[in-house]
């Protein structure tokens, strides 16, 4: 859970500087890929790293790394993806769909196995990711862009 939720909201801020600094799509994907890419291998390494399992019972650290990294990875690739759309309006009202269904998706699943409150962990990733994708899209406005 922790990878999916790092990956969509820490990924939303290069995705969308780039995208909005440059209006073009396809650099905006690579700014993911890597930024999905980087994730996913520092929260394997940090997750693997942080804790042999010994103490705390939490198991073995290359397999919760794995499994974090990925998370991690796939949390940020998703709403990438839209970027290999050459039109850079339709890729942008792509992402943001994208991210809507990623949102929705990590606050039912808190709802569902962690027993938080729907509305509050919709209201709480949702607020954590409109604040990130401003950001991103001032630093992008910043930059030159539109």
């Amino acid at each position: 859970m922790t990878g999916l939720i790092d990956g969509s909201l820490s990924t939303l801020a290069p995705i969308f500087s780039v995208a909005v600094a440059t209006h073009r799509p396809h650099y905006a994907f690579f700014a993911g890929l890597a930024t999905a890419i980087g994730a996913g291998v520092s929260m394997a390494f940090s997750e693997g790293l942080s804790d042999t399992g010994e103490f705390t019972g939490r198991g073995n650290p290359v397999l919760r790394g794995a499994i974090t990294g990925v998370g991690t990875f796939l949390g940020g690739i998703l709403h990438t993806l839209p970027f290999l759309l050459t039109d850079y309006r339709a890729a942008l009202v792509a992402a943001v769909i994208v991210i809507g269904f990623e949102l929705i998706t990590l606050a039912i699943i808190r709802w569902r196995f962690f027993q938080t409150g729907f509305a509050r962990s919709i209201a709480s990733i949702a607020l954590a990711g409109a604040i990130i994708a401003a950001v991103g899209a001032a630093l992008g406005g910043a930059a030159g862009g539109g």
